[in-house]
């Protein structure tokens, strides 16, 4: 195998006493979907905000390429190519999709202003590569659907050289259609060899979508499968029982 993009060793976090996250270890491969499946509380998202800078770990190390990395904020992750793409998305819901992308970011021209139409040629490229049928650019993205916000969302993490995604429900609230569109900007980030870590309630989802699972309950770790080797029962079992199969 080659080497993990994302090792989590022995991840432990507690809040007031209260043991949110306990020695669990996950791991992540280049063009991999790791599914995080639990019920609420069972500490998928406490782990992935160690990731993401949002929490410091109590105990535990983080691995990315092999070395050894401290994150302490969502700068630091940014530095190690960690991207984070939340439920809300994170969008400015009156800006179109170039303003969003480049966001307290934006090229400017030689006179030092705001370079439109240079944000918006390099918005054109990123989206032609991840979702070619966008066509809404001078739209504010509160007039775009679910499916299309949540690309504007994946592009700008992956226009800032993301190698590492954590999406977090990414499709929560969204027809079968949208979810189709999400499932195949997934596909494009696998074959560009980005990783990704997807929490999730829906076992179904995860199991369409996902290379493999870990699943989580009170705190700990029940285990890591491969998707192929497991029935849509099986996940629920793990989620419910807290046993692997």
């Amino acid at each position: 195998m080659t080497t993990p993009l994302v090792e989590m060793r022995n991840m432990s976090i507690s809040f007031g006493g209260v043991r949110a996250v306990d020695d669990v270890s996950v791991d992540l491969y280049p063009g991999e979907v790791v599914g995080l499946l639990g019920h609420n509380g069972a500490g998928k998202s406490t782990l992935i905000k160690m990731l993401s800078g949002a929490y410091t770990p109590d105990s535990g190390e983080i691995f990315i390429d092999g070395k050894k990395v401290s994150i302490t904020n969502p700068r630091e992750a940014r530095s190690h190519n960690v991207e984070t793409i939340y439920q809300t998305l994170a969008l400015a819901d009156n800006l179109d999709a170039s303003a969003n992308l480049f966001l307290g970011r934006e090229l400017t021209n030689a006179m030092g202003l705001v370079d439109d139409d240079a944000m918006e040629a390099e918005t054109r490229k990123i989206m032609g590569r991840l979702n070619p049928n966008f066509q809404k650019f001078s739209s504010p993205v509160s007039a775009l659907s679910g499916g299309q916000r949540q690309s504007v969302a994946i592009a700008r993490a992956v226009y800032f050289n993301a190698r590492i995604l954590i999406m977090d429900e990414p499709t929560a609230a969204l027809g079968p259609q949208e979810t189709q569109m999400v499932a195949e900007l997934i596909e494009q980030l696998k074959a560009e060899g980005i990783g990704i870590f997807l929490i999730d309630h829906d076992v179904h989802q995860v199991m369409r979508l996902c290379d493999r699972a870990s699943v989580m309950k009170n705190g700990q770790l029940v285990g890591t499968v491969n998707t192929s080797d497991v029935t849509d029962d099986d996940l629920l079992g793990m989620i419910i029982l807290g046993k692997a199969p």
